[in-house]
């Protein structure tokens, strides 16, 4: 490991020191140098300091993406806290929750979300404090927060302490926060760094990649410490638009991560077709594979840029799994099926329901282990224990087979998980939140192929003894007031009873089959 550049708060002090009138980050609110950047990171972190938190305390962010925020995830890490930033769709009971869970002392939000801030606050005690980024709301805003706070005293960074909590749920139950060190988010820097076979990822000071999912997802925050890493330029989108990426594209942008989904949309934006993507190197994409008229599109619109799948999850910091430029084939090949390769230092194998590994050509589920897997889920040894074995092995839910040349092909998911317009929807969630309407006896709610999204999320129903009649709209409204848009079922279909194993589970797998038969695998 590079041993000044470790975690955030000393890789912005590097190139403070290195190159100080380098453009870190590029937003909205304007650009800010490396200079201007580590001088910020500082005043935030003392503020936090010397406002009372604690080292190992969790500072909450409800918003969009910024500058602002890695701003801030950067502050907290060089004040010994943990950010935990929170998906701004929710709505605030889910806040609420994260809240809850995290204990967390402090929640900063952006002006749209004050009013769901201060009623999630409501039902979190230990959350004694709401800042605003902005004025206009009346919540104390963070320039005060500064001005008003004796500047506290910062700790050494310890790379093997916590930085980041983010928020995955699982098939039952609540969402459990994922907590990665330093060590976690900048692991793999030093591995890769100047390896030729890894130039779709290698960024230079001066260099540009994008930050444009959302912060409450690890391929959101998880561009900060690459950026910052290399002394490169974060562009910053608050949220997914064609426009503004080709805004950035225009400024000369090198590298991005976007799901297929977007990529797609992107690349069909009229605009698209005026616009110069000469200086595109490379586009990393994740959460499905591309289809290959996407790829001939892409390669149509950027024909010099480097194309590159990335497989991973919340609690493996990301991309464990990669399928290399050199696998993608505009004719199609069969490895373009599947998500590829470890990465160097990662262990990949595929396991049966006993956890023991099998033979290439076998289904079973995928195991990792190396550096990025998570330090535990906070305050949850339970749910911990169930995921990360002993041995240091974190099993993905993610059902799959390797061939004899060490390819790996996903086939389905051990867990529901649905995976909608890169969102990830867990089928407990959304029951959870239409069990209760009084037209409803049971639910199950699977996902089912769509071209747009990828999955899109269907709930499947049986009506209360004496119901003769179900308004499914109803469910999508009911529902609606409950979880965040993007979990709400689109569709509802109405049967008369749910199938059922011998010990009375709902098979949601035999709801789904008849929606993917004709498909390759059963997730998209």
């Amino acid at each position: 490991m590079t041993e000044t550049r470790h975690c955030m708060g000393s890789s912005i002090a590097h190139w403070a020191a290195e190159t100080p009138d380098n453009i870190a980050i590029d937003d909205p609110d304007g650009l800010v140098s490396y200079a201007e950047l580590d001088k910020r990171v500082t005043e935030y972190a003392q503020a936090f300091s010397g406002a009372g938190l604690s080292r190992g305390d969790r500072i909450c962010w409800l918003g969009k993406n910024s500058g602002l925020y890695f701003t801030l995830f950067a502050a907290a890490t060089r004040a010994g806290m943990v950010i935990a930033p929170i998906g701004w769709r929710l709505a605030a009971p889910e806040v609420a929750y994260v809240l809850k869970d995290t204990r967390a002392p402090l929640l900063i939000c952006e002006p749209e979300f004050a009013e769901t801030a201060k009623k999630a606050v409501e039902e979190a005690p230990d959350t004694r404090t709401i800042i605003c980024t902005k004025t206009g709301t009346d919540l104390p805003d963070l320039a005060d927060f500064v001005a008003s706070t004796t500047p506290g005293d910062l700790p050494e960074c310890d790379p093997a302490e916590g930085v980041l909590q983010l928020y995955t749920s699982g098939t039952t139950g609540n969402p459990k926060g994922a907590v990665l060190t330093s060590n976690n988010l900048f692991q793999l820097r030093p591995l890769i760094e100047d390896r030729p076979e890894f130039a779709w990822t290698n960024l230079k000071p001066g260099d540009s990649t994008l930050a444009v999912m959302p912060c409450a997802h690890i391929a959101g925050s998880g561009i900060g410490p690459i950026a910052f890493y290399n002394g490169a330029t974060m562009m910053v989108i608050p949220e997914f638009h064609p426009d503004h990426v080709l805004d950035c594209i225009d400024k000369g942008l090198n590298q991005f991560f976007l799901v297929p989904t977007a990529l797609q949309m992107l690349v069909n934006w009229p605009r698209a077709k005026d616009t110069d993507f000469s200086s595109v190197r490379a586009v990393t994409y994740g959460a499905a594979p591309i289809p290959l008229e996407l790829l001939r599109q892409c390669i149509q619109t950027m024909p010099q840029a480097l194309f590159c799948q990335q497989y991973g999850m919340t609690e493996t910091t990301g991309t464990v799994c990669i399928l290399p430029p050199e696998d993608h084939d505009p004719n199609g090949n069969e490895r373009m099926r599947g998500i590829g390769i470890p990465l160097p230092g990662v262990e990949l194998k595929i396991v049966d329901e006993k956890r023991q590994e099998v033979p290439p050509g076998t289904i079973g589920e995928i195991a990792t282990r190396s550096g990025l897997n998570m330090l535990h889920y906070y305050d949850n040894p339970e749910k911990t224990a169930e995921t990360v074995d002993a041995d240091g092995w974190l099993y993905t839910g993610d059902a799959a087979v390797m061939d004899e040349d060490g390819y790996f092909y996903i086939k389905d998911r051990v867990k529901d998980m649905i995976i909608s317009g890169g969102e990830n929807v867990y089928p407990a969630e959304v029951e959870n939140a239409i069990f209760g309407h009084p037209q409803v006896n049971e639910v199950a709610v699977i996902g089912i192929p769509d071209a747009k999204w990828g999955e899109a999320v269907k709930a499947v129903v049986s009506p209360k003894p004496g119901v003769t009649e179900i308004d499914t709209d109803s469910i999508i409204a009911w529902a609606k007031e409950r979880i965040a848009g993007f979990k709400v079922p689109k569709t509802v279909d109405v049967i008369a009873d749910l199938p059922r194993n011998a010990s009375g589970k709902i098979l949601r797998r035999e709801l789904r089959a008849p929606y993917w038969e004709g498909n390759d695998r059963g997730v998209n």
